[in-house]
């Protein structure tokens, strides 16, 4: 997880631990709404992606990918700082389980392509 928060606070400009809740909250939300085994491949593949799923992936709030961006709005994110966080997300995942399982994932929640 270390490698994961380094990169977010150094590409997208915000602090370890607002980086670190936001990706729990990030990978709550595809483990909710996400193709169930390809979300699970996905956050098992992130080391320390499990441990931040417990840790932050709170309750669903419904709304879908709007609710999650008030949800990441309330933690101190712009918008434009909650698509950079995803952003970096997505590509370590790509990165430590290969595109197949995060495009799946992604594709299977509306509206998540734009934001990725």
């Amino acid at each position: 997880m270390d490698e994961l928060i380094s990169r977010i606070t150094s590409n997208v400009g915000i602090d370890a631990a607002t980086a670190e809740k936001s990706v729990g909250m990030i990978l709550g939300f595809l483990q909710r709404e996400g193709a169930d085994g390809p979300a699970a491949e996905m956050i098992k593949g992130i080391p320390g992606g499990p441990e931040a799923v417990a840790a932050h992936g709170g309750e669903a709030t419904g709304g879908g990918i709007m609710g999650l961006g008030q949800q990441l709005m309330s933690a101190g994110l712009g918008m434009g700082e909650i698509s950079g966080v995803a952003r970096e997300i997505v590509a370590f995942a790509k990165e430590k389980v290969g595109d197949g399982p995060v495009d799946e994932v992604v594709a299977s929640i509306p509206g998540l392509s734009q934001f990725v």
